[in-house]
C-alpha cells in the first residue's frame, strides 16, 4: 500500500516551492488532495497535472474565510480532511528591522502568522470530529522556518511571524495531543525556492555572493534543494509517524547545532 493511500491531504501555497513538491510527493504516493493558492489559473494547471484526485480553491490565506471554505471543500469533495501541510507564505525586504515599512510588516504578519492561525482553527474542529465518529487520527504540519527558532537579522517581522507559528504548533499539539490530533512545523534554512530568490534580489547583490552572505552561519555552507526539506515535510505527516506531536523540526544544515 503507498504511504499516504486514502489520505486526504490539504495543501496551501500549492503551487511554488515546498507546496508544489509535496504535493507532487503526495500524489505518488496515493494521496487525495485539496490545493490552495492566490493564483486560480496556475493551481488549475498544476491540479491538472497530478496523477490522483484533486479539489482546488485560489484565494488569499490572509482571509480567514479561505481556510474555512477549504476545510468545507475537502469535507464535501472527499467525506474528510486527514492532513492539512500549512505551507503558504511571503518573505520579507532584507533589512534591519527600522527600515521594514509598517504595511509590508502587517502583510507578513497576516500571511504567515495569522494564515497559520486561521487554517488550524478550521482544520482543528473538523479533524476533531472525525475522531470522535471515526476514530481516524489527524494531522497538521506548518511550515516554519528556522528563523522561528532562532534570530534572523535583517528578517526581523519574518522571524516574528515564524516564532509565532512555532508557538501555534506546540500550544495546537499540547491542546489537542489526547483527541489524536498530531501538530509539528517543519523549520527549513534557506532553501532553492522563490523565496529564497526574493531574498536574493532583495539584497541588491549578484547570486553568488547573495547566497554566500545568506549561508554565512550555515555550516554546510549551502542552501537546502527542496526535496531534502519534503522528505522531512512527508516524515511529520506520515500515519506510521503517530507519536510524534509539538515538536520543531529543523531543516537547517546545522545552524541549530552552534
Amino acid at each position: 500500500m503507498a504511504r499516504f493511500s486514502d489520505q486526504v491531504v490539504l495543501v496551501t501555497g500549492a503551487t511554488g516551492g515546498f507546496g508544489r513538491r509535496t504535493a507532487e510527493r503526495l500524489a505518488e504516493d496515493g494521496a487525495v488532495l485539496v490545493l490552495s493558492d492566490v493564483d486560480e489559473t496556475s493551481l488549475a494547471e498544476f491540479a491538472g497535472s497530478l496523477s490522483c484526485q484533486t479539489a482546488t480553491l485560489a484565494g488569499d490565506i490572509a482571509e480567514e474565510s479561505l481556510s474555512e471554505r477549504l476545510v468545507a471543500l475537502a469535507v464535501e469533495r472527499f467525506g474528510r480532511l486527514d492532513i492539512a501541510i500549512n505551507n503558504a507564505g511571503i518573505a520579507q525586504s532584507y533589512v534591519k528591522l527600522a527600515s521594514v515599512p509598517s504595511e509590508e510588516a502587517r502583510r507578513i504578519i497576516d500571511i504567515d502568522l495569522m494564515g497559520v492561525f486561521f487554517a488550524m482553527k478550521h482544520q482543528l474542529p473538523q479533524m476533531e470530529r472525525q475522531r470522535r465518529a471515526t476514530g481516524r487520527a489527524g494531522a497538521i504540519v506548518n511550515i516554519a522556518s528556522v528563523a522561528g527558532v532562532a534570530g534572523a537579522p535583517r528578517l526581523s517581522v519574518y522571524a516574528a511571524a515564524k516564532h509565532g507559528v512555532v508557538g501555534l504548533t506546540r500550544s495546537g499539539a499540547a491542546e489537542y495531543a489526547a483527541k489524536g490530533i498530531r501538530v509539528n512545523a517543519v523549520c527549513p534554512s534557506y532553501a532553492r525556492t522563490n523565496m529564497v530568490q526574493d531574498f536574493v534580489r532583495m539584497t541588491g547583490l549578484g547570486e553568488d555572493e547573495a547566497i554566500e552572505q545568506l549561508t554565512r552561519g550555515v555550516p554546510m555552507k549551502r542552501v537546502a534543494e527542496i526535496d531534502e526539506v519534503v522528505e522531512v515535510i512527508l516524515f511529520a505527516a506520515d500515519p506510521k509517524n503517530s507519536f510524534m506531536t509539538g515538536h520543531t523540526l529543523s531543516v537547517d544544515g546545522g545552524i541549530a547545532a552552534v
